[in-house]
């Protein structure tokens, strides 16, 4: 199944946040013990990473990742405090993955993609933005991936939601089972 920004756009809009939006700013701070602003990834080096943690957490017929993530990424970046706790969970996977495996997480392979991910614990974290580093990575960068994923029209197709909330389909789609 291909992704395309267009699943983007309305994942985004299943949230209630526009793909050029700027949201509200986050009071209080993200909870995080992590790097300095200073040293927090930049745009390109945070969408390289999450298109990465993508390709691991996506099921493998899933195409077009790459752009679907940019659009996605784009707008979740926009918000100030969200995009700080994006940044902050990016350069921990990245300083885990060297620290571990002698290698930026995007230059792994994707089964050491997925251990580093496994070694964090966020398979088994509970998401939460002020939590553990597992918990604040779970909510920042896997959740945020994964709720992408199955806001969109395509990605909700995968798991037999053919209508995710916030898509009208009329009313022939609850009219009928699933296809």
């Amino acid at each position: 199944m291909e992704l395309s920004r267009r699943d983007a756009v309305a994942a985004l809009a299943a949230l209630g946040i526009g793909a050029g939006a700027v949201g509200i700013s986050q009071v209080g701070d993200s909870g995080s013990e992590g790097p300095p602003e200073a040293e927090l990834p930049d745009d390109a080096h945070v969408e390289a990473v999450a298109v990465a943690v993508a390709e691991v957490l996506y099921p493998s017929a899933v195409t077009g990742v790459d752009e679907f993530v940019s659009e996605f990424l784009s707008a979740r970046l926009s918000r100030e405090g969200h995009s700080d706790g994006v940044r902050e969970a990016v350069a921990t996977v990245d300083d885990h993955a060297q620290q571990w495996h002698g290698e930026q997480y995007v230059n792994l392979d994707d089964n050491t993609r997925d251990r580093v991910l496994r070694e964090l614990g966020t398979d088994t974290a509970e998401e939460d933005p002020e939590g553990t580093v597992a918990e604040r990575v779970r909510y920042y960068l896997v959740n945020d991936l994964l709720l992408a994923l199955y806001a969109s029209p395509t990605g909700g197709e995968l798991v037999g939601i053919e209508n995710p909330q916030g898509h009208p389909g009329g009313t022939d789609t609850y009219q009928r089972g699933p296809q």
